[in-house]
């Protein structure tokens, strides 16, 4: 009897404690147009998604939300064995939502996943050509040429229970080129500080804290509750009646009104996301088009035609109203390889788009098919319709198809567009990332990964393929800045602006905006 009744007075002291941290933990209510389109963690390789994902699975080493710093996450530590092996030792006592414990197994199973044929994750693993365990704590990543970048890119390969993706069909990542659904995408088994207690596609997404999380919890959100809402008003609406607490994407023109309303605030900073679009530049003759048996958009003059007919100022400040900053590059100026003079746009010139068009050939113009999101980057529907009216100044008819994100990314990921929008994030800030998937030649691995248009040129696949394995810092970013150059002389694709993200929330929501758009929920406060 003593003890059990010491027994009791422990666990009402212990009750006693946590009173004030159950007293002041609160659900979170967020909403954006989007949804994620799988939680199978290597099967979409999604900016949204991958922030979404990480509060449920983690990474060996994951971005400080403040600076941006590699720190250790499920790794305590790793060292340079040689030039081309790194050794990272695992934390213990980490456990799966499921309470079986993290081990070398899993960290190897996850990073080899990535590299698997239906991953969309193989830019992460450029470079690693093996993962092998040590012991049950320790892993070795073998790489075929030094990496300078490894760190950054460990940054988004999460890691998953092999005893659960084996026991559930899901050893490999979905194929989102096919219809086959496994049993990671639609549900999930992480270490992180959040598990997924639902999820209805397109409707409402419930993760709920995880008792048995390692770290240390710096907000007090015990639930979250994501809501996508497509229509911009009604997300306004949602966020103005106190049905949601944050909108991820509020509708600029609405941004005035909420920094005056007294119950709101709105934080916002630059994103390190580029907003271009892409074309095609691989097949003979276009789908749709009335041009046969020629593709218009080979032509370096008519791909410049095509960007100096957008008047991107106008875009910016008229439907960006200041959220975009016109660019003329594929990457945002925190990015290693960017430069003043690289980001600098080709002139708006109605009369040289012209010109170039005729001398290309087509004094007429051409008709081509034109696909956008439009429930992905801040007014993508808006902008594209804008610019297909830019274009029928100078005779391109462009015929403009748009789709929620669930089915673009991967109708562009099968070829099936002749010219698209994209926006591409860095999440390694450094060029390569998005060079080598974006305008290298398509090839293995993460060579040419998104190069949906298919651009291929035998001096950036040369660029890209030195800038891989370079460890000399200066000569390293002299060779990505030559390579960001290539790409704009040779038009890979039509830079559009660098997106300026504002999120719009409740005065008692304390957070931190980060640049990659992201929601670290672990950190949040609603006070």
């Amino acid at each position: 009897m003593p003890s059990k009744h010491r027994f009791l007075s422990l666990a009402a002291a212990a009750a006693l404690l946590l009173a004030p941290a159950l007293l002041h933990a609160k659900p979170f209510k967020w909403a954006s147009q989007g949804d994620v389109a799988t939680w199978d963690i290597h099967a979409e390789n999604n900016g949204f998604q991958n922030g979404v994902h990480a509060s449920v699975y983690e990474s060996l080493v994951y971005y400080n939300g403040r600076t941006f710093a590699v720190e250790p996450l499920l790794a305590t530590s790793w060292k340079e064995i040689s030039p081309t092996q790194v050794r990272f030792v695992l934390r213990q006592g980490v456990k799966f939502h499921d309470g079986s414990a993290l081990t070398a197994d899993d960290a190897v199973f996850s990073l080899q996943r990535a590299m698997a044929k239906t991953s969309n994750f193989t830019a992460y693993m450029e470079g690693v050509s093996k993962v092998v365990k040590v012991d049950e704590y320790t892993i070795d990543v073998l790489l075929s040429a030094p990496n300078p970048v490894l760190l950054r890119q460990l940054t988004e390969l999460r890691i998953m229970s092999r005893a659960w993706a084996e026991k559930n069909r899901s050893v490999e990542p979905k194929d989102f080129k096919g219809k086959d659904e496994n049993f990671a995408h639609r549900n999930a088994m992480g270490t992180g500080p959040y598990t997924l207690e639902s999820w209805q596609p397109d409707v409402k997404m419930v993760l709920k804290r995880n008792p048995r999380w390692w770290g240390k919890m710096e907000g007090n959100v015990t639930e979250i509750v994501y809501t996508p809402i497509k229509s911009v008003a009604t997300r306004m609406a949602a966020l103005l009646s106190g049905e949601v607490d944050m909108v991820l994407d509020p509708s600029p023109q609405d941004l005035e009104r909420l920094r005056a309303n007294p119950e709101l605030k709105v934080v916002e900073g630059l994103e390190y996301r580029t907003i271009f679009l892409g074309m095609d530049q691989f097949r003979e003759e276009l789908p749709g088009s009335n041009i046969q048996g020629k593709n218009p958009l080979k032509d370096v003059r008519v791909r410049r035609a095509l960007y100096q007919a957008i008047d991107e100022e106008t875009i910016a400040r008229s439907i960006m109203r200041g959220l975009g900053k016109p660019t003329g590059t594929l990457v945002a100026p925190m990015v290693t390889g960017y430069t003043e003079a690289v980001g600098k746009r080709l002139p708006y010139s109605v009369e040289a788009a012209r010109k170039l068009l005729a001398e290309a050939g087509y004094p007429d113009g051409f008709e081509v098919d034109f696909a956008c999101p439009n429930n992905r980057y801040i007014n993508d529907e808006a902008i594209c319709q804008a610019v297909t009216a830019m274009w029928s100044r100078v005779g391109v008819r462009a015929k403009l198809r748009t789709m929620p994100l669930a089915t673009y990314f991967p109708m562009i990921q099968r070829f099936e567009a002749s010219i698209y929008m994209l926006g591409w994030g860095v999440p390694t800030f450094d060029a390569l990332y998005s060079l080598q998937s974006l305008v290298r030649t398509v090839g293995t691995g993460a060579d040419g990964h998104y190069n949906r248009g298919r651009y291929s040129h035998p001096r950036m696949d040369y660029l890209v393929d030195r800038i891989k394995g370079e460890t000399d810092a200066p000569v390293r970013t002299r060779m990505l800045t030559e390579a960001l150059q290539l790409s704009n002389d040779t038009v890979s694709h039509i830079p559009l602006h660098d997106q300026v993200i504002p999120w719009a929330m409740k005065r008692n929501i304390d957070l931190v905006h980060r640049a990659d758009n992201r929601v670290d929920i672990h950190m949040v406060k609603v006070n």
